[in-house]
């Protein structure tokens, strides 16, 4: 199991209540992802309802350790494309978003819901009874996506990523009891992986998949291995832009 400096670090601070072989590295062949799970997941199909009103496939991979909770969300957007070419098939007269030929916006709006998924998942939860401590761009693995961290109402704290690759969405939760260590272990483990389970990460610049996914610039050149994100378990470091060319 790969574990960079970050890692055992929390590990040793967590090492009184538990030992750091409860954890094991999960890989996803199907969604494309693996992460750190305080033991094997359970899966769940659920559906996700986008910006733009389309109903969209969803799993969710989730584990406890106690009264500690972990999960990822994967919601499917690759067949939005479709999806919206049917909308604008059945749209009534004179309605803008169903255009056969909507430009950049792509008939019945798919390419701006694509666009929008991050942002509409982060305002899920940022929208909770909560109280918001940290909210940043960031990558993870050379993904971007955005940081969110919450203090609950009972306050618990959840340390969430919001991340999109290969359009599909990925929203990541960590929620700890007051007291308890911060769950960055989980949110700091995220990578991708390839059909055959082998990891991926970009190189040289950050994987937007508003660009990179849909085809408006080629991907970034992909190299084997990982390495963590660029702080997505605490404050964004300094000197890290906030666009999809940023190192």
């Amino acid at each position: 199991m790969r574990l960079t400096a970050l890692f055992l670090t929390l590990v040793t601070a967590t090492a009184g209540s538990a030992s750091a072989q409860d954890w094991v590295e999960y890989t996803n062949t199907q969604d494309g992802f693996r992460v750190l799970f305080p033991g094997q997941p359970t899966m769940t199909q659920t559906t996700w309802k986008s910006q733009m009103d389309y109903t969209l496939a969803a799993r969710v991979y989730s584990a406890n350790r106690g009264p500690e909770r972990y999960s990822m969300k994967v919601v499917d957007y690759t067949n939005i494309e479709q999806l919206g070419i049917e909308r604008a098939k059945a749209c009534p007269p004179g309605n803008a978003q169903c255009r056969q030929n909507a430009g950049i916006m792509g008939p019945g709006y798919w390419k701006h819901d694509a666009r929008a998924a991050v942002m509409r998942a982060t305002y899920e939860l940022v929208a909770r009874d909560a109280k918001v401590t940290l909210l940043a761009w960031e990558w993870q693995d050379m993904v971007e996506g955005n940081i969110v961290q919450l203090t609950n109402a009972d306050r618990s704290r959840t340390f969430a990523y919001v991340t999109m690759h290969e359009n599909k969405l990925y929203i990541m939760e960590g929620t700890v009891p007051d007291g308890h260590p911060e769950p960055g272990l989980f949110q700091q483990s995220l990578g991708w992986v390839d059909s055959d389970g082998r990891p991926v990460r970009y190189q040289e610049i950050v994987y937007s998949n508003a660009y990179h996914g849909m085809g408006v610039y080629p991907k970034p050149r992909a190299g084997r291995g990982g390495g963590g994100g660029g702080g997505a378990g605490g404050a964004a470091p300094a000197g890290r832009g906030a666009g999809p060319g940023a190192q």
